[in-house]
């Protein structure tokens, strides 16, 4: 089969303090960062053996900065050059040394960098962009959608090449007016999908059929928003639970779950790119916002 596999080590230290983060940042002791790489490195072996003849993709996401860490850079590389690994992806602030990808294979090496304003300078970030470009790396960047940030996402995407996929998370907590989301949408014709949460119970989604998390110590679940457990990477009992089912929660807020709800079709948009969150089509053919954004706006408009 083909399957897409979101691993989250025990690593939480970054070289960020973003005050908009979810998730709570704190330095790593010498031995955390010990155990987050001999996990790292069980979770390599496993992919290399591929022990169930699968085609692979592999998207790291975790809760810290994994490309500050050497053992990070020396799996992607690593994975990139295996024939049954289609694509190997990681979430990062580009932060890191990116010499490194030189050693990478450019076909199946991809990055999901997000930008944050504040954190570093907009064109130390672009300098990074350009470095990837040299070097053929695929990669989206992205942006958190804070109303004091919108002048520089607009100023990002005058940056970037047009063929660099700029997209947008909504904020937590933040309510979008209609012209706020029309501002944000002009930057990325895909906001529509992150404005406001996604209705999932009961919707059959690839999560846990074609895509599952993995945590360190190889406990896999469907996503890493749903706490049951399916399995265990290492001892292949995950293998029984993988089949359709419909998702329990009541919604779906974030890209990296919804992505899979069947219903949103996502899987053709983002064909090809879904580890990397890159769109199949050239940006005129990204498409209209979804189906929830025209429903909103035919409602604005809509006799009363």
């Amino acid at each position: 089969m083909n399957l897409l596999m979101l691993y989250r080590g025990p690593l939480a230290s970054c070289n960020y303090d973003c005050p908009y983060c979810p998730f709570a940042k704190r330095r790593d002791t010498p031995a955390q960062l010990r155990d987050d790489r001999a996990a790292l490195d069980r979770f390599v072996e496993w992919v290399v053996a591929n022990p169930h003849g699968d085609t692979l993709s592999v998207l790291f996401t975790p809760w810290g900065e994994g490309l500050t860490r050497s053992w990070y850079r020396q799996a992607l590389v690593r994975l990139s050059h295996l024939p049954h690994v289609e694509r190997v992806a990681i979430q990062t602030n580009l932060a890191g040394r990116l010499a490194w990808t030189a050693d990478a294979d450019p076909e199946r090496l991809a990055l999901w960098a997000t930008y944050h304003p504040g954190q570093t300078s907009r064109d130390r970030f672009l300098a990074a962009c350009a470095t990837l470009r040299r070097h053929g790396i695929r990669h989206s960047v992205g942006m958190v959608g804070l109303p004091e940030h919108h002048a520089e996402a607009v100023a990002v995407r005058d940056a970037l090449p047009a063929q660099t996929y700029l997209w947008i998370n909504a904020a937590d907590g933040h309510v979008y007016s209609a012209d706020e989301e029309a501002r944000w949408t002009a930057v990325d014709p895909l906001f529509g999908y992150s404005v406001r949460p996604h209705a999932s119970a009961g919707h059959e989604c690839w999560a846990g059929e074609t895509a599952i998390s993995v945590n360190g110590d190889g406990l896999v679940r469907r996503c890493h928003f749903l706490p049951e457990a399916i399995g265990n990477l290492y001892d292949g009992s995950f293998r029984t639970a993988l089949t359709a089912r419909a998702c329990p929660a009541a919604n779906c807020d974030c890209h990296i779950g919804y992505v899979h709800l069947k219903r949103l079709g996502l899987h053709q948009v983002f064909a090809g790119g879904i580890a990397e969150r890159i769109p199949a089509g050239p940006p005129p053919a990204w498409g209209a916002p979804g189906p929830q954004v025209r429903s909103a706006a035919a409602a604005r408009t809509a006799p009363r």
